[in-house]
């Protein structure tokens, strides 16, 4: 039974207790058990409890929290075994040049940015891991894959900097790129090829790429395509950051799959860009009950070793009450408000705790060190994850935000957007770090860095070799693959004949064959979310299994069937669920194995291509950022070819997003022999000529019969645009353009031109309008860098040079898609495309709506000659009213 009452205006919780002597002695066995059996002992105990209280109906209150202290006691603590003093010597040399090259680079009228605070409240958690965790590629295995917080950037170009990888050039144009002598702004491989592996500064891509690549690594080391031994894949990130959905979205596949080669290193340091993550709550306990409810092994470093004696003292548990009671913003209060502050407001609610410090000085309480700063206690965290089997570790290590970098930055609001620190600061963070510079030397806030048989590089360079080489480093070359010629895919060569299939069934096709091909066949890896039945992709099931790290665990219903269910602990294909963030994540593992594991993979990552680039554009763009290689398929394309599904699904701007990313080469084909041609040339490009590309092609659901290659196609395929149907000498004749589905609304349109109207008309397939445009785009470039040279031809012009007529492009995407070309082709030009919202309907009623059918081609051809003076422009009003085009209905874009 409890009672409440009001004391000093708080109300406090008090439990009648009817046994006080039989609580005590289960108590004090408690107690004897932990303390000569160990935790481990006394943490079973409590669950065989747990577990016999459930039996018996006895309702528990269980937590997902534990008191707000540190995970490891100081009795567990692996000691540190390396020279602490030479660590902090090396680690001030990183501090103090990190802030030099910030306050370097803001030294002028250009205002570069950079970041001072975060790496400054992070240094120690990084120093521990270079120092003693985390390994290079030099050694007997592959290295680890660590995931740099994207604003510590400084500090890891400071290190690099005293190891001798960087110059101070370089060092003096951090964030000056263009004249190629400069430093990224932050982790950026395109930029950086050979330092950095991964872009994170978009945050919340950082942890959910750290889970697929440990999630992937596992996958390859099960089908025996590398050795994983005990890498680790690490994940900094920070305490704010965990507020982004794609942080913390997949942690749960990390504990379902015992990722135990996976560390997340949170550096909980209270505040986000603007302020306190939580004021009014504890980030720290949030994220630890979030974690361990997902299955993750939670390690909290909160409080450094200056603290253990006042724990030790504490007696009577006051201590850790006034830990657990107070919130984050205070917290904060105490680091930006100094000793006496702190020992007012934490240690002065309870008379015992002021007793406690009562010996300690205003500093000494100020200096009273959190978990994240204390080598110690870091060091022990980092081991334990290390050691720890069949769980990914979360360490939860406590930080101050500016740590070190004085009154006018430490813990305060602003302190994200700091780019300088005043001169009295600068003063005292030298002195406190023992740099030798002189007053007149601050002025210029020189780098330092000794000499490399100084005793600290010595130390520094010795503890990297023994981790197997410098760290980050990025392997930017790998062993081409042997990609099977064109006439491996001869089937899809070939006319269908009276066969009807999508061309999504042909890309199955080609992707069964390239499986099964003895040279490349187990790099090719199909990754799907959830929709392998809607791409007709079932039949790969039993035939390459489906991974999972648990094998399978019972007998599928529809195991007496040929296309079950098969999942395997050794199959082929990456089913990621309803998860596109995840699956791209996957896919961007596999597609970056070549430099992460020394293990080219061929990813295909078939999707709803709504569901695509809409959703998942950061990650894409990240994807071309680590010169990915693989293939994104947009299936059920168009936004009149997947006619049911309506407005969310369906797709009309996807090749747009993907002419976005520089890298990303789209096509969006309508044949099987242009599918077959389009993927073996990527193959080849990739894979054997290794260009930094990755493709995105698009696939429909719409059955028809496919015709045979035209004879000296393959190039214009490849490039674009080729001539698919050659119309007669003519008085008038035009040019009409198509890809996907509606070039067969195309070719209707030219039997319909020619039969009614005597018009001929010469048929593009123009499989890629993005490669089309870039090639006009760079050729119009040089030519107009070249004023006094003979002026290059681009392809387009090249097509269409000799060809006669107006040109007409229908797409079933926005008018904007095919409009990219409208300056490179001087004269009329009328394009067709689906603006606006998608719906449900017929594909005919969908392509009558949006005004992309071949009855609008026709009337578009037509008052595009009429507008040439070629013909009436009765002739196109009789047309709209033969073809029931009504000249008063609503433009479909705003409807």
């Amino acid at each position: 039974m409890s009672a409440r009452i009001v004391e000093k205006g708080k109300v406090q919780d008090i439990i009648d207790d009817i046994d006080p002597i039989e609580t005590t002695e289960w108590m004090d066995a408690l107690e004897s058990v932990a303390k000569n059996e160990g935790s481990d002992r006394a943490h079973y105990i409590l669950q065989k409890l747990g577990e016999k209280a459930s039996d018996l109906g006895v309702k528990t209150t269980s937590s997902l929290n534990t008191p707000y202290c540190n995970t490891i006691a100081p009795k567990d603590e692996i000691r540190m075994p390396g020279d602490l003093f030479m660590e902090r010597r090396i680690r001030s040399f990183i501090r103090w040049n990190a802030m030099a090259m910030v306050m370097r680079a803001n030294d002028n009228d250009d205002g570069l940015g950079g970041h001072i605070s975060s790496f400054s409240s992070s240094a120690t958690l990084y120093d521990i891991g270079f120092n003693y965790f985390f390994r290079g590629s030099e050694g007997e295995q592959e290295g680890d894959l660590v995931f740099f917080q994207g604003h510590i950037a400084p500090g890891i170009y400071s290190r690099a900097y005293l190891e001798g990888r960087l110059t101070e050039v370089q060092m003096d144009n951090y964030r000056r790129e263009v004249d190629g002598v400069g430093l990224s702004s932050y982790p950026h491989p395109w930029l950086m090829p050979d330092f950095w592996q991964f872009p994170t500064v978009s945050m919340g891509l950082g942890p959910i790429q750290a889970i697929y690549q440990a999630h992937v690594m596992r996958y390859l080391s099960a089908r025996s395509l590398i050795d994983r031994g005990d890498r680790k894949v690490w994940a900094f990130l920070g305490d704010g950051e965990c507020d982004e959905p794609e942080s913390l979205g997949a942690i749960a596949l990390a504990g379902r799959e015992n990722l135990e080669n996976l560390v997340f290193v949170v550096n909980c340091n209270l505040q986000r860009l603007d302020g306190p993550v939580r004021g009014n709550g504890k980030i720290v306990q949030e994220l630890e009950g979030v974690f361990r409810g997902a299955g993750w092994n939670v390690v909290k470093c909160l409080w450094g070793r200056h603290w253990d004696p006042l724990f030790e003292n504490d007696e009577k548990g006051l201590l850790q009450k006034r830990m657990d009671e107070v919130c984050d913003g205070e917290l904060q209060n105490y680091k930006a408000n100094g000793g006496a502050y702190t020992r007012e407001h934490f240690f002065g609610k309870y008379p015992e705790l002021l007793e406690m410090v009562k010996d300690l000085s205003d500093d000494d309480i100020m200096n009273l060190n959190r978990g994240g700063h204390d080598p110690y206690k870091v060091f022990a965290a980092y081991q334990s994850a290390m050691n720890h089997k069949g769980q990914p570790t979360v360490i939860l290590a406590q930080t101050v935000k500016g740590y070190g970098t004085g009154k006018s930055g430490q813990a305060k609001n602003d302190t994200h957007s700091m780019k300088k620190v005043a001169m009295d600061d600068l003063k005292d963070f030298r002195d406190h770090h023992n740099i030798p510079l002189s007053d007149d030397q601050l002025k210029e806030v020189p780098y330092y860095r000794p000499s490399p048989d100084s005793p600290e590089m010595k130390y520094m360079m010795d503890r990297r070799n023994k981790l197997g080489g410098v760290y980050p480093t990025r392997r930017a070359d790998f062993d081409a693959l042997e990609i099977p010629p064109l006439e491996t895919f001869a089937a899809q060569l070939k006319e269908s004949g009276k066969r009807e299939m999508s061309n999504q069934m042909v890309l199955n096709r080609v992707l069964s064959t390239l499986v099964k091909d003895k040279n490349m066949g187990e790099r090719v890896v199909p990754i799907v979310p959830d929709e392998a039945r809607t791409f007709g992709m079932e039949g790969m099931f039993r035939q390459l299994g489906i991974y999972t790290s648990a094998g399978q665990r019972y007998v599928p219903h529809d195991s007496d069937q040929i296309m079950f269910y098969k999942e395997s602990k050794t199959g082929q294909i990456l089913e990621e669920g309803i998860n596109e963030a995840g699956a791209m994540s996957a896919w961007m593992a596999c597609a970056t194995s070549y430099s992460n594991n020394n293990c080219t993979m061929v990813p295909f990552y078939i999707y709803y291509s709504m569901f695509g680039f809409q959703r998942i554009m950061d990650l894409a763009w990240a994807a071309g950022d680590m010169q990915a290689r693989g293939f994104l398929v947009g299936a059920t394309s168009g936004r009149t070819t997947l006619n049911g599904e309506g407005l969310q699904h369906q797709d009309g701007h996807s090749h747009l997003m993907a002419q976005m990313i520089p890298n990303c080469v789209s096509y969006d084909p309508t044949f099987g022999y242009e599918m077959a041609v389009i993927v073996q040339d990527g193959l080849k490009r990739m894979f054997q000529d290794k260009e930094n590309k990755f493709y995105y092609i698009t696939t429909t659901t719409e059955n028809y019969a496919h015709p045979a290659m035209p004879v000296g196609s393959e190039d214009g395929i490849i490039k674009g645009m080729y001539l698919l149907q050659e119309g007669k000498d003519a008085e008038h004749k035009v040019q009409l353009m198509g890809c996907g589905a509606i070039l067969r609304e195309v070719t209707a349109a030219a039997d319909i031109l020619r039969d009614e109207y005597g018009i001929e008309s010469d048929v593009w397939s123009t499989t890629s309008i993005n490669e089309v445009r870039r090639d006009a785009q760079s050729v119009a470039r040089w030519n107009m860098l070249h004023p006094e040279e003979e002026a290059r031809t681009s392809y387009l012009d090249e097509c269409l040079k000799d060809r006669e007529g107006p040109v007409i492009a229908s797409t079933d995407y926005m008018r904007m898609f095919a409009d990219q070309l409208r300056e490179y082709i001087p004269r009329t030009y009328k394009v067709l495309g689906t603006d606006g919202y998608g719906r449900s309907d017929t594909r005919t009623k969908l392509r009558e709506f949006f005004e992309v059918n071949r009855y609008y081609v026709t009337v578009a051809a037509l008052t595009a000659l009429a507008e040439d003076g070629k013909i009436e422009r009765t002739v196109v009003a009789k047309a709209m009213q033969k073809f029931g085009i009504n000249p008063e209905k609503p433009a479909p874009w705003t409807v």
